[in-house]
């Protein structure tokens, strides 16, 4: 019975990795495309600051086409006013250069607001500089590593599903069937499980005693008293169990 016990273990252990590796290819387009889109947020941040500083320099020449076009109209109402035949000339040149000086001082202003925003952004994007020349270097090797990883996964399956089926052909018949039904009926598709400190590691109850004994002798299948599995101690356990006992 213990050489069968130890297939049945084995093959839970196979069925096991077979599951993690079939929801890690099932679930490799999804994963893949949260990769790429935390990327992208990263990219995005990036494009946003290049953007604003780009919005900044733009709006700052514009200031300063603005500026230099009152400047000269500010001249041109100047000269209108040195020259002003009337009241009335005078009055109009004079609004015109109030107006103009005004328009002028609003529009250094607001080049002042824009060039400490611009200095800002740039701050910012020399404190990550390193972040955005190696952004696109280090998308791609995270995503072929990714793409790696999920290769070897599918060739590890295709393996381990091959010999699989070697060790549950060796299995007597009566056991391939409750192996079968309780892998099937489980959600984690778990019918043997180990006992990790008195206790089945599938549903978490303890073992009576006896009960205890009789699976760390492994001499029949014993099965769990509240989830039916099939229970098992590794080696490890079983000895260090027997040395405590004899001390």
């Amino acid at each position: 019975m213990k050489a069968e016990l130890e297939k049945l273990i084995k093959l839970q252990k196979t069925d096991s990795e077979i599951r993690r590796l079939k929801q890690s290819l099932e679930t490799a387009a999804t994963r893949r495309a949260e990769l790429e889109r935390e990327f992208e947020k990263h990219a995005f941040s990036i494009r946003e600051i290049q953007d604003r500083r780009d919005r900044l320099t733009s709006e700052r020449a514009e200031l300063e086409n603005q500026i230099a076009a009152n400047k000269t109209y500010l001249e041109r109402a100047e000269r209108n006013l040195k020259h002003a035949q009337n009241q009335k000339e005078y009055e109009t040149a004079m609004r015109e250069t109030d107006a103009l000086q005004k328009q002028i001082a609003a529009f250094e202003t607001q080049t002042l607001e824009s060039m400490t925003g611009l200095e800002e952004v740039e701050k910012e994007i020399e404190s990550r500089a390193d972040e955005i020349n190696t952004l696109d270097q280090k998308r791609s090797a995270a995503l072929a590593e990714f793409d790696v990883e999920i290769e070897k996964n599918r060739a590890e399956l295709a393996s381990i599903e091959g010999g699989r089926d070697d060790v549950f052909k060796t299995l007597p018949t009566n056991l391939a069937a409750v192996y079968n039904r309780l892998a099937q009926r489980s959600r984690d598709g778990i019918a043997v499980a180990e006992v990790v400190n008195g206790s089945c590691s599938a549903c978490y109850m303890a073992l009576r005693p006896q009960m205890f004994v009789e699976v760390k002798r492994g001499e029949q299948i014993v099965t769990c008293e509240s989830c039916t599995r099939i229970l098992y101690v590794t080696p490890a356990d079983t000895a260090a169990a027997a040395v405590e006992g004899q001390a």
